[in-house]
């Protein structure tokens, strides 16, 4: 073979590369802008219906019912907020919402993250059996306890108050003390060790080395007990009998009720409900992803 053919050869060779290299890249770029317009899409299908609430908030009525969609309201009034905010209650609404949350978060994390430590870290006959006794709550649907317990706070005359909305949530929760337990069960136990020959007690190891190292899965667990109380709709609906004591879940399905035949007084309030959970999810957003994350984490 002379040195022309293999001059000739090699540089078929290398303009084979190349174009598969053009080809692979360009592959790659149409296949990202496919899955852009997929995603693109699928944001549009699910923000339409805020959208629309939100287009709605702002409508007469006249057009809040106008057929094709009028997404950009003409005119826009902003009269709807004022006036729907003061028919009815809606400061005592957020009161009680926001106390019922607060405590309830601080009352989930605090109980969930102590049972979640000792059934990781504490070595106790019959831990295990025990574990699972608490991961089998998880399968009794709440329909099914929702009579007997309503009858236990109906005989401590508890109903009508906030205790059966608070109790339960400071007892800590199967799905909580699961998702903990999995994350702290990741945290190497020579710490514990360490701590334990230092003369360290087990609440010195759980407040000061478990917790702060803990602080991603706590981060998830308050945010999805603050999405949670914020929307509770069944347990306020069951124990809350005068409007003094509703929260803002109840306040919405009483106030669209009453104007059920006016509705960009309901779309408004309903925007304004809204609210606090969409500042705490931007801004929190990462630990939501989190969550999907360490909810998958081993043992």
């Amino acid at each position: 073979m002379n040195t022309s053919t293999l001059a000739s050869r090699i540089e078929r060779i290398r303009l084979t590369t190349d174009w598969q290299v053009v080809f692979w890249r360009v592959r790659r770029i149409i296949a990202k802008i496919i899955i852009h317009l997929i995603l693109v899409a699928g944001a549009i299908v699910f923000a339409a219906p805020f959208v629309w609430m939100l287009s709605t908030s702002f409508k007469t009525e006249a057009t809040a019912y106008k057929i094709p969609v009028e997404w950009i309201p003409k005119p826009i009034r902003w009269q709807n907020y004022i006036e729907a905010w003061q028919m009815q209650p809606f400061p005592i609404f957020y009161r009680n919402t926001i106390f019922l949350t607060v405590v309830n978060i601080i009352g989930i994390v605090l109980s969930s993250s102590l049972v979640a430590f000792a059934f990781a870290r504490v070595r106790f006959w019959g831990r295990d059996v025990l574990f699972l006794i608490l991961l089998a709550t998880m399968m009794l649907p709440g329909q099914v306890t929702l009579i007997p317990i309503y009858v236990i706070w109906s005989r401590l005359k508890a109903v009508n108050t906030f205790w059966p909305l608070i109790i339960p949530e400071w007892l800590s929760n199967a799905y909580n003390v699961f998702l903990l337990r999995q994350y702290m069960m990741t945290i190497t136990p020579e710490m514990d060790d360490a701590a334990r020959i230092d003369g360290a007690s087990w609440f010195r190891i759980y407040s000061q080395i478990i917790i702060p190292m803990s602080a991603p899965a706590l981060g998830v667990v308050a945010i999805q007990a603050f999405s949670w109380n914020w929307n509770s709709f069944m347990g306020p609906l069951i124990y809350l009998n005068t409007r003094n004591k509703f929260t803002i879940a109840i306040g919405l399905r009483l106030f669209q009720s009453q104007m059920s035949q006016y509705m960009p007084y309901t779309m408004a309030m309903s925007v304004v409900a809204l609210i606090p959970v969409l500042i705490v999810f931007f801004i929190a957003q990462r630990y939501f992803i989190q969550g999907i994350v360490i909810t998958g984490v081993k043992g």
